[in-house]
């Protein structure tokens, strides 16, 4: 009686359990989650592009003429009247300009979303360009109401019964513009959120 012992067998099945072991046990790294958020911005950015050039747009097209009894002497109402609404659309270009300029460091974040630096430098211009779409969103919208409203106080009379498309205009490139600012707002609370927890 002889017993025969296949050593070469017996190793390797216990060389691929043990790989399996290790597979298992390994710490993964944390990020999967990173990569979500990363995708996330991404397209939030492209929202955020969309409703910041719709604001200048908007705003940079809009003008109604009321005419009256001759060609000679008529009423006009359009953006580049006011210095507020050429405020407004100069700097909803620049956030759009911007916004389409990050887009490559967002993919970056997405490609490497353990990379903190890109992360860091889109949180820095995001804030800076987020405060100028509030100034710019702030100021135009004063206008639009007191456009809408008036102020006795002041003598400014309300002009959008005369002017409704332009105040609708006016108005529509506003809201839109407060979309941005709320995006970018979210664009800077999430990219804290994957910088701060490691």
């Amino acid at each position: 009686m002889s017993t025969i012992i296949d050593v070469a067998e017996s190793s390797k099945a216990h060389a691929i359990e043990n790989e399996k072991a290790a597979l298992i046990s390994a710490p993964q790294r944390p990020g999967g989650w990173k990569k979500g958020i990363s995708i996330m911005d991404f397209i939030l950015r492209l929202g955020a592009i969309a409703a910041s050039f719709g604001a200048a747009i908007t705003m940079a097209t809009s003008d109604q003429i009321l005419p009256f009894f001759t060609q000679f002497f008529q009423f006009e109402a359009s953006y580049d009247s006011f210095s507020t609404f050429q405020f407004f659309v100069i700097a909803m270009a620049f956030v759009g300009g911007y916004l389409v300029l990050s887009l490559p460091f967002s993919i970056v974040t997405i490609i490497r979303p353990h990379a903190n630096g890109p992360r860091l430098f889109l949180i820095i211009l995001d804030t800076v360009f987020f405060t100028l779409a509030t100034a710019s969103g702030a100021s135009a919208a004063a206008i639009v109401y007191l456009a809408h409203n008036g102020n006795q106080d002041s003598n400014w009379l309300a002009i959008c019964n005369q002017f409704g498309d332009f105040c609708a205009q006016t108005s529509g490139a506003v809201v839109s513009s407060f979309v941005a600012v709320v995006v970018l707002l979210l664009l800077i609370v999430m990219s804290s959120l994957a910088l701060g927890k490691h």
